[in-house]
């Protein structure tokens, strides 16, 4: 099905489709961490990645929240409808970990008494910075109402993606989005991926981490890690 390759990324690669709205996505087993400093390629973690986002994005469109996911295609593979990505990465955070803690020193694992919004621009020559509303209205990336929008739908992912990981016996630490203009029409949806390559996940009983903290760390086998979770979310439905 696929033909023209229209995008590498450090994890998927974007092709063309027979239809213009369309897009397909394969996943990649290439790990990074910090940036791309930290690379490995490790056999099976694009079909893992691609099964578990399948699923969270399915589970997503069912309550409502408009994302670019069609269908999954195979074990690598699933097909989506074409955006163009707004060069902004949205992190939701429940419970204070990684770059939280250290900028802020919150000592990691302590509950937020709400739940923190941030974005970050896209650019990795300047290693994805920090911005505020203010950069985002002054660069043109996103308009008021855009942010709007995408403040209220990151909630809403977050609602339910919290209620699913706690079925499950999982904490839903933090996580990153990213939104898209459809290229169809202009409206913005939820793109990019959901899983543990983009949220922090630890089991609730014992803290063990279920995301690609594993691999920045040292501290577990990936595609293991991935696998359990995985069964769960399969356990569950």
């Amino acid at each position: 099905m696929s033909s023209q390759m229209l995008y590498e990324g450090k994890a998927k690669k974007i092709f063309k489709t027979e239809d213009p709205s369309t897009l397909l996505v394969r996943y990649k087993d290439d790990a990074t961490a910090f940036n791309g400093k930290k690379k490995a390629v490790i056999p099976g973690k694009g079909r893992l990645n691609n099964l578990i986002s399948s699923k969270l994005f399915d589970v997503l469109n069912r309550k409502g929240i408009n994302n670019h996911f069609v269908k999954r295609l195979s074990d690598n593979e699933q097909l989506v409808k074409a955006v163009e990505i707004i060069p902004l990465e949205v992190v939701v955070r429940n419970i204070a970990a990684g770059s939280l803690s250290r900028r802020l020193g919150i000592e990691e694992g302590t509950p937020l008494k709400r739940s923190i919004i941030e974005f970050y621009f896209k650019d990795d020559a300047l290693g994805d910075p920090m911005i505020n509303d203010d950069h985002i209205r002054m660069m043109d990336i996103a308009d008021d109402s855009d942010l709007v929008q995408i403040r209220q739908t990151a909630q809403d992912v977050n609602r339910v993606l919290k209620e699913i990981f706690d079925g499950i016996g999982v904490l839903l630490v933090d996580f990153k989005l990213e939104f898209g203009k459809l290229k169809s029409n202009g409206g913005i949806v939820l793109a990019d991926e959901i899983s543990p390559d983009t949220c922090r996940l630890w089991d609730k009983a014992t803290h063990e981490k279920l995301d690609k903290d594993v691999f920045r760390q040292d501290i577990g086998d990936l595609p293991q890690v991935y696998e359990k979770l995985l069964e769960r979310l399969e356990d569950a439905q």
